[in-house]
């Protein structure tokens, strides 16, 4: 895990002192570490294009059964402006708080902060869940805040409540990445358990 590209503050010594902490102990226990960190940079170009077909079927929906009137589409995207900070917020509260439920010190584990460069909340959690508990923490605040929001939009005729969700589903990409990944990799190995990485985008598996 190589910290030289660049200088990590603080917070993020401290986790990957902590990480190195835990992964000796998961090799003492037999595991290998497997690395799978996505680069910031074709996260962020390939996240909101990898949500573009699910934005598209959601956008059908909506207007096959509801339509759309032009005003408040403008209207729309002016609050999703305004609430972009709150909504980013939620969405890494949403992750902790999905983490928190399963990791064996529940939010003890969960760390916030926010990286002022991309100007952007995060939320981390520190400990080896389970496969399916990890990736369902990563998937949450998009089925919630986008998906749910959707289905609610659809239901109540609510464009704006849809322009939202619209925004949060696109959001999700880098999330959306996270899973991509994992479900692509392919291992012979009977036993993993997943951990985010320290300071990257991205997880590491402990498998044996």
């Amino acid at each position: 895990m190589d910290n030289n590209k660049r200088k990590l503050t603080e917070k993020e010594l401290k986790r990957k002192n902590d990480f190195e902490k835990i992964s000796s102990e998961m090799q003492q226990k037999g595991y290998k570490i497997k690395n799978m960190t996505i680069n910031i940079q074709q996260a962020n170009f390939l996240g909101p294009l990898s949500m573009l077909p699910f934005i598209t079927l959601t956008f059908l929906f909506y207007h096959n059964v509801n339509g759309f009137d032009l005003g408040e589409i403008s209207l729309g995207f002016v609050v999703a402006a305004i609430l972009f900070i709150p909504l980013a917020i939620l969405h890494e509260l949403i992750h902790g708080v999905t983490w928190g439920f399963f990791a064996k010190n529940h939010f003890h584990s969960i760390e916030f902060g926010f990286i002022w460069s991309s100007f952007s909340p995060y939320c981390t959690c520190s400990e080896p869940l389970e496969k399916w508990q990890y990736l369902l923490g990563t998937a949450m605040p998009t089925l919630v805040l986008g998906g749910g929001t959707a289905v609610v939009s659809v239901m109540t005729n609510q464009l704006l409540l849809f322009i939202l969700a619209e925004y949060m589903i696109l959001s999700g990409g880098g999330d959306f990445l996270i899973i991509l990944k994992s479900m692509l990799y392919r291992t012979d190995k009977q036993e993993s358990v997943y951990c985010d990485h320290p300071y990257e985008c991205g997880f590491v598996v402990f498998e044996k």
